[in-house]
């Protein structure tokens, strides 16, 4: 049924638009992923000197506006093959993934971030906050990988 909104017919018929669209779309995911293990990178332990409050204050911003640009892009292309993608187990792993991203995400912030202060600059952080980080890279290799493979010929 959502193949058949305007959008999702213009998207098929232009030969241009889906490409230029999918562009965006990867754009936005390079900018989220290369904020988000940035600073996954640096509570790992990279960069001690560098204070996370102050790489979280600059990266968020960058994440939060990726995803203004990641979620339309994201329901225009599921839109023009919205019968493809529900059938396609790769998409409902993606789907999953980023699902478990947010969590993890959720987790971390509502967990060991809570005691960042004591662990913001020269020190290690704690073992829940190194291994949410090191997870949320693994998810999100795993969503861009799950990209990839959908948008194979």
């Amino acid at each position: 049924m959502i193949e058949t909104f305007a959008v999702a017919q213009a998207m098929r018929d232009h030969q241009w638009l889906y490409p230029a669209v999918a562009i965006a779309h990867i754009v936005g995911f390079s900018v989220l992923v290369g904020s988000v293990v940035m600073f996954d990178l640096r509570v790992l332990g990279l960069s001690k000197a560098i204070p996370v409050r102050a790489l979280a204050r600059l990266l968020l911003p960058w994440s939060v506006g990726s995803l203004a640009l990641i979620v339309p892009t994201g329901l225009v292309l599921f839109a023009a093959h919205a019968d493809h993608f529900l059938d396609d187990r790769v998409f409902a792993t993606k789907m999953g993934l980023i699902l478990a991203a947010g969590i993890n995400a959720a987790m971390f912030l509502t967990g060991p971030y809570q005691t960042v202060k004591a662990w913001d600059t020269g020190m290690k952080a704690p073992v829940l906050a190194r291994l949410s980080v090191a997870l949320s890279i693994v998810l999100w290799i795993g969503v861009v990988s799950c990209g990839r493979i959908i948008a194979r010929p």
